[in-house]
């Protein structure tokens, strides 16, 4: 873990659409001077449309994290915040025309290939870091938990269980260790097959496709149900492979989607705004138990300012 601030060397544009939305967006991430943290810009509603990028804005956490201070809205940014904390980049100014951020291809991948590309800043000033002193577990009503334990890096353990015969059991892990770059960036996000149309009656997923999701096929559907998703997503024909997914794509790692899971989890305890020194550990989270626990160490962290 660096002990110094650092932000980029250059600006980064993005251009692509909201997973969520449809929308096309253009998001620019712009260096920012020491201690400055992490702020989002609606350049579409002004100079002054400023969100910092920290868990007390979440509002909702429905299929992404969301953030909102009065007009000014940011959602589906847990995989740009995941690349900007997996590269230790403290202090950035991120333009962007609309909403929501780019889905790209579901991944960090895009957003790291151009940080690393620009190259890192370090910064004439020491990095603000929360180290946690005592353990902390909390569990929702769905069975989900999160734990910290204290240490003296900062790690995760994650378990996935969708009670799913494809995915498994699934585990992923990040330490010092871990390459980042070549071993969580590339997770795509996923979905199951039987979740899809519900979600587009829900006015969501408008710019989703099969290009940045893995789509899990738990059990064997009618042909004709694939050419109809194939007709929605505009692509000749799909299949359900004999693993269980749709034959669109390759898998990146065999556990990629608890891979993907620990990369929310990065994205979304970065919205503490500091680095956390602690073990976390992950059984069935999501991003409503992320931001609750984030929230909470979010207020250690305030409260040990005052001390």
């Amino acid at each position: 873990m660096y002990t110094k601030q650092h932000t980029l060397k250059s600006a980064c544009t993005f251009c692509g659409k909201g997973l969520h939305t449809g929308r096309k967006v253009t998001m620019t991430v712009n260096p920012a001077p020491v201690d400055h943290g992490i702020k989002f810009r609606r350049i579409d509603l002004g100079e002054d449309a400023i969100i910092d990028a920290i868990v007390d804005y979440v509002t909702t956490t429905a299929r992404g994290t969301t953030l909102e201070k009065g007009e000014v809205k940011i959602s589906t940014l847990e995989h740009l915040m995941a690349a900007l904390s997996g590269l230790q980049i403290d202090n950035a100014l991120i333009d962007i025309d609309t909403q929501e951020v780019p889905i790209l291809d579901g991944s960090a991948k895009p957003y790291m290939e151009q940080f690393v590309a620009a190259g890192l800043k370090e910064q004439p000033a020491p990095r603000k870091i929360f180290v946690l002193k005592k353990k902390i577990t909390y569990t929702n009503e769905s069975g989900s938990e999160v734990t910290l334990l204290p240490d003296d890096d900062f790690s995760i353990d994650l378990m996935l269980d969708f009670n799913s015969k494809v995915l498994g059991n699934q585990y992923a892990r990040y330490n010092r260790n871990t390459n980042f770059v070549t071993d969580i960036a590339p997770c795509r996000t996923f979905v199951f097959f039987h979740e899809i149309e519900p979600l587009f009656k829900l006015n969501l997923i408008k710019g989703g496709d099969l290009d940045n999701a893995i789509v899990i096929v738990e059990h064997p559907v009618p042909q004709e149900e694939l050419d109809r998703l194939a007709n929605i997503f505009n692509v000749k024909s799909l299949e359900r492979a004999p693993e269980g997914y749709l034959n669109h794509l390759e898998l990146r790692f065999t556990n990629e989607c608890a891979r993907h899971k620990l990369l929310d989890i990065m994205g979304d305890f970065s919205l503490v705004g500091v680095p956390v020194r602690a073990k976390i550990i992950g059984y069935k989270s999501g991003h409503g138990i992320n931001t609750q626990v984030a929230g909470m160490i979010r207020e250690a962290y305030k409260q040990s300012l005052m001390k």
